[in-house]
């Protein structure tokens, strides 16, 4: 696939960090507003495909690399797994965020709108969403090269 014209070139690189930071920001406010991790996640590897598409596989394929997907999506599952055994023995979802000796104390209750009011939930939002735009990164990798390695 060959590059597009210099306008869609243009306009990638205007737009393309806009549509990651509103990625994360569905991420993180995920527990706060419609979204998570998994609308977040898929809003980032849209970007990636837009990069991808407006400036060919052959000149993308060095900066999305396969095994960058592939690690960041098998860390991002561990993490995710050991954030659930981290809540094992404590309540569901427990906020341990809120207080101690690293944190300060919180006043108790429930304050509306702020992000530490979630708990563990923005944590395990984000590791689910590094998981989502890990995966569909790479099936947008592998959709771009047709099935096969891209040659030069």
């Amino acid at each position: 696939m060959k590059e597009m014209s210099k306008i869609v070139r243009t306009v990638t690189n205007i737009i393309y960090s806009f549509i990651i930071l509103f990625g994360f920001y569905i991420i993180i406010h995920g527990h706060l507003t419609p979204g998570g991790g998994f609308q977040g996640g898929a809003v980032v590897a849209s970007a990636f495909a837009l990069l991808a598409i407006s400036y060919g596989a052959l000149k993308i394929k060095d900066l999305l690399k396969k095994e960058n997907f592939s690690v960041s999506e098998c860390s991002a599952l561990f993490v995710f797994i050991g954030l659930a055994f981290l809540g094992i023995s404590t309540v569901f979802f427990y906020n341990f965020l809120t207080g101690g000796v690293i944190f300060g104390n919180i006043p108790s209750g429930i304050n509306p709108g702020d992000l530490n009011t979630g708990g563990v939930i923005p944590l395990m939002n984000v590791a689910v969403g590094v998981e989502v735009l890990s995966g569909i990164g790479l099936i947008i990798l592998y959709m771009l090269a047709g099935g096969r390695e891209v040659k030069e």
